[in-house]
């Protein structure tokens, strides 16, 4: 079956031309897009239709930088089912297994006064949630202190000693939050133009292979978990050079499969001077900068945006946060399954399905579509620069996505998903370091460019921090 370019009212059409929109692209090229296939995701929100928007809009905005490089304005093709598949998981391993996903304590946990979620997958975030609990680290005793809390006190009290947690409020209720009333003000995507480069540091001019339409493009990646590196992954296939930078504490075990495919992979402790002077020499060379911390978070490393605008003239930044760039959560530490829980998201699936407890999306939809993203950002941002040699900053936040998902039609309608099969996954398995795996076949076709990633999925901090 195949949604073909009129069905111009869908869910799909209707969250691509808003992407579209706010990313700044030409309307015109919207009728290039073919959208293909069918399935939704199980959900009371338009899951499959944002994954098939989102994945397109980062498609169409490489072929807009194909046209403008090369000449040729290529036709972009989306499988609404890989789209979707994509926003779970594309790596099946073939004689091992992925670590679990979940810390063993993280989870969904019923308070005095309501349901509360603590994220606990880092070590110092379970850390965080257990001094103020009291409790050492077993679920029972967890759950039983609480249900000694109200659900907003013990949010407080984790995100206060540096942890994660998000209770579980409803639309409403967001809507009327100082947070909520704050993202809701916000742009989809924030973009300004910054100063141009100079002589030293003029951009890569296209290369000379349209097949290929990001090689040469130098991409310093300081995301983790899904969303940034779900974006830069994708700038990979398509063939830009991605350097991902991490902490030397950080890992990250049952994502690397997934997260790390077509990058290489270093480690720098930004807070040392020696190693931040480091990254100003890699930075300086970049082309385009995607980074996922907290707002003030390289601010206070001396690395702010004029900063690193003055170390690259004609950067293209790309940046995301969880609960948005105003209001006074702009730099509370979030995930996206506790954006659902504080967004609304979870409980209107409880209320919907007429459940006892949060129901969430079937998978980390806006992590993934935010990742889509900052991708049509990045590539939109390099598109501009060829024309005015200009850099430009760009930014979105999984609470903004959260709005665009609960604000688009509620249902996908249409069948169920089939369940995931052997003719999803391409035939040559991708030597990862951790054994061979088979890798989704990609959900969007670049007529002319086809996604191909040149370096398989491992762990982090094995590569030289150079380009």
């Amino acid at each position: 079956m195949a949604l073909m370019n009129g069905d111009s009212g869908s869910p799909q059409r209707t969250a691509l031309a808003e992407i579209w929109r706010v990313a700044g692209g030409d309307d015109r090229l919207l009728g290039s897009v073919v959208l293909r296939g069918e399935g939704t995701l199980p959900s009371v929100f338009a899951v499959s239709a944002l994954a098939t928007a989102a994945t397109a809009a980062a498609g169409l905005a490489v072929a807009e930088f194909k046209e403008a490089a090369f000449g040729h304005n290529p036709s972009v093709t989306v499988d609404q089912r890989l789209a979707s598949l994509w926003f779970g998981t594309s790596v099946k391993p073939l004689g091992w297994s992925l670590p679990p996903a979940w810390d063993p304590i993280a989870g969904d946990y019923e308070a005095r006064d309501g349901w509360i979620r603590l994220h606990t997958n880092a070590v110092h975030h379970r850390n965080a949630a257990l001094r103020c609990l009291g409790v050492p680290p077993d679920r029972d005793a967890v759950a039983a202190a609480v249900r000694r809390w109200d659900a907003d006190g013990l949010e407080s009290a984790v995100v206060g000693e540096g942890g994660c947690a998000a209770t579980m409020r409803d639309l409403t209720s967001w809507r009327s939050h100082p947070q909520g009333q704050a993202v809701a003000r916000e742009p989809l995507l924030w973009v300004e133009a910054q100063e141009p480069a100079d002589a030293v540091h003029t951009p890569a001019r296209p290369p000379a292979r349209p097949e290929r339409p990001l090689a040469g493009v130098k991409v310093l990646d300081l995301t983790r978990v899904l969303a940034g590196p779900a974006a830069t992954r994708f700038l990979a296939g398509f063939g830009a050079e991605v350097l991902r930078i991490d902490p030397p504490w950080w890992d990250e075990p049952a994502l690397l499969p997934e997260m790390t495919l077509g990058k290489r992979r270093a480690r720098f402790d930004l807070r040392d001077p020696g190693q931040r002077a480091r990254f100003a020499e890699l930075l300086c060379q970049a082309d385009l900068l995607v980074h996922g911390y907290r707002a003030d978070a390289l601010d206070r490393l001396g690395l702010d945006l004029q900063t690193r605008q003055r170390i690259r003239p004609g950067l293209i930044d790309v940046s995301l946060d969880a609960y948005g760039w105003t209001g006074p959560w702009r730099s509370r530490r979030g995930f996206d399954s506790l954006v659902q829980m504080s967004g609304g998201i979870a409980a209107e699936g409880m209320r919907r399905e007429g459940g006892n407890r949060p129901r969430p999306l079937p998978v980390q939809a806006l992590d993934h579509a935010a990742g889509y993203l900052l991708a049509t950002a990045a590539v939109r941002g390099l598109t501009r620069r060829l024309a005015d040699g200009r850099g430009s900053s760009w930014r979105t936040s999984l609470a903004r996505v959260g709005t665009l998902l609960t604000e688009l039609p509620s249902s996908d309608g249409g069948p169920t998903m089939p369940p995931l099969g052997m003719e999803d996954f391409t035939n040559d398995p991708e030597n990862t370091a951790w054994g061979p795996a088979l890798r989704l076949k990609p959900a969007v076709t670049v007529e002319g460019s086809p996604v191909r990633w040149e370096r398989p999925a491992g762990p982090l901090g094995t590569d030289e921090a150079r380009w």
